[in-house]
């Protein structure tokens, strides 16, 4: 039931312009940091590790979390615009694996986005004349990163399906990104979602080492409560009204 509630939201994916803004979206942090790092080459002497701390900065603030806002508050649209909770919630899939499905396509969105930045921070890079090698560590930066987007994911997945307006998940997810930079720099990261996107990218410092224990067990944690949140909510409240 799970691969065939997959295949069904990937179908819904097929020509939607929810698509556009992860075409967009990316474009900007990369524009800003590289325009950033040439206007400030005095202090941003690191090359490539200074580059990606620009890049970052603006990703993980604004535009990654309010892209995976997006696509997460998309996921549930059709059912809350159509009305079809009723079709939803009688077909003979688990409320598990409906919605399982949504967070097994938002994290591998947050992969796809991970990667994004990772092309846009080469080239970028390149442009800007950068002669050093490429950081050893990029790889991690975006599994790490991907990784924490996933626990956002599954936040925004629960606030999308409990939230039935499609612009306030987004906001709370803007919101949830500032957030998480400020606790990140006060050292309580693990401790939020939103921090876990931060540290997973290394935001503040490229050359931190992540603790992995409490960062897996961050995510994990949180990827755990909002799936048991939206199973219950699913299965315990009347969700076809509205």
């Amino acid at each position: 039931m799970l691969l065939r509630s997959i295949r069904a939201e990937l179908m819904k994916c097929r020509r939607s312009p929810v698509w556009l803004a992860f075409v967009v979206l990316p474009l900007f942090p990369a524009i800003l940091g590289t325009v950033n790092y040439l206007g400030n080459l005095e202090v941003l002497k690191s090359q490539w590790y200074s580059l990606w701390t620009q890049h970052v900065l603006f990703a993980s603030l604004f535009f990654l979390p309010a892209q995976l806002g997006v696509f997460c508050a998309w996921q549930w649209r059709l059912e809350h615009t159509d009305h079809n909770w009723n079709q939803a919630m009688t077909a003979p899939v688990p409320a598990r694996d409906l919605y399982l499905a949504k967070l097994v396509l938002a994290a591998g969105v947050s992969f796809l986005a991970q990667a994004a930045i990772g092309a846009l921070f080469v080239l970028s890079g390149k442009l800007a004349g950068l002669t050093d090698p490429i950081p050893p560590e990029l790889p991690g930066w975006l599994f790490f990163g991907a990784l924490g987007g996933a626990a956002v994911c599954a936040l925004q997945l629960y606030l999308s399906l409990v939230i039935r307006a499609f612009a306030i998940p987004v906001a709370m997810a803007l919101a949830g990104g500032i957030a998480g930079l400020m606790l990140t720099s006060q050292g309580l990261g693990y401790a939020f979602p939103y921090s876990l996107l931060c540290l997973g990218m290394r935001a503040n410092n490229p050359t931190m080492e992540l603790d992995l224990g409490p960062f897996l067990l961050g995510c994990g944690v949180y990827i755990l409560m909002f799936f048991a949140l939206s199973v219950r909510h699913l299965t315990r409240r009347d969700v076809s009204a509205g």
